[in-house]
């Protein structure tokens, strides 16, 4: 592995210190895992994997608008109770589930450095999401305890879900600016908005070619970008209604007296989350980490959960 991670950071390197190019295409990926915080937990949302595609569009008309994103997505997110081992029902604090889905999405980015994404995802949530099988085998390439208690997860159901966001500059100084985040989604798999400030503090660009607002391909020439590359912390919370969630109450057009094995609970309404993390933006690569720390889902969960996402994205033309 090793020579593998060394060709990695001289592609960073070799990325970085290359002259300034316009890239209009990004291909990578994301995984979430409450493990990469080294506390040895293995609860609630406990592994996620996204792969991505972007592609900058040609503006027609320009009034307004100074980038546009078109988005391409497969993930699946897993969750288990207070551990992937669960020897009974009555340990179940939070369901065992997975969502595994498929989405595109369209990024309107305006000059006025507000920008309004527009998304939509089919999926399913259930056995067929393949949470199981995941899960055993990452615990048996890794040698980690054997899993427990996939029978009593949430059963299949189809999911179609839409979403926007929403985020817009609020205030900008020297190395520090402020911006309004917030979203909607709406659908029979997950209902709920959310709204919090974004503080940054580095080197980062306009929210209309930035790792903020997943916008780092364009069209744009980058002398009207405040920096050639980003490299920037920042602080996200936020405060989260969920109306219905699936992972959690299962499917909403499923009778669930059908599977007496099935375990679902009812969601909290209103979770609080803080996201602390890095981004770094060289010539040809997206690179950022970042810890999220989330209240309760449900109120029988005995501990509040955290993870931490990474992101590797690389950028061509």
């Amino acid at each position: 592995m090793k020579p593998f991670f060394f060709c990695l950071l001289s592609l960073i390197f070799m990325g970085g210190s290359a002259l300034s190019q316009i890239h209009v295409n990004e291909v990578g990926l994301q995984t979430d895992n409450d493990s990469y915080l080294g506390q040895g937990s293995d609860r609630y949302y406990t592994n996620g994997i996204f792969v991505y595609f972007r592609h900058a569009l040609r503006l027609q008309d320009t009034s307004g608008l100074k980038n546009k994103v078109l988005g391409i997505e497969v993930g699946q997110k897993m969750y288990n109770p207070q551990s992937g081992q669960i020897p009974a029902p009555q340990y179940v604090d939070r369901p065992f589930a997975a969502y595994l889905y498929a989405g595109a999405s369209l990024n309107m980015l305006y000059k006025n450095e507000s920008n309004l994404k527009l998304g939509a995802q089919l999926g399913i949530v259930g056995p067929d999401a393949l949470g199981y099988d995941v899960q055993a085998d990452i615990h048996r390439w890794f040698g980690f305890y054997p899993t427990e208690g996939w029978q009593y997860q949430v059963h299949d159901g189809l999911e179609l879900n839409l979403s926007a966001q929403y985020n817009r500059l609020l205030v900008r100084g020297t190395g520090a600016d402020l911006s309004l985040n917030s979203y909607a989604d709406l659908g029979n798999g997950f209902t709920g908005a959310g709204i919090g400030p974004m503080l940054r503090l580095g080197d980062f660009n306009q929210l209309f070619n930035s790792a903020s607002t997943q916008s780092t391909v364009s069209r744009i020439n980058k002398n009207q970008l405040l920096h050639p590359h980003e490299l920037f912390f920042y602080y996200k919370p936020m405060l989260n209604y969920v109306a219905y969630d699936a992972t959690i109450q299962g499917s909403l057009f499923k009778d669930h007296s059908r599977y007496p094995d099935e375990i679902t609970l009812n969601r909290e309404p209103f979770i609080f989350s803080n996201q602390f993390g890095v981004s770094y933006v060289p010539n040809r690569w997206v690179i950022d980490f970042s810890i999220i720390f989330h209240t309760k889902d449900v109120k029988e969960m005995v501990k509040a959960h955290q993870w931490a996402a990474v992101t590797l994205l690389y950028r061509f033309n």
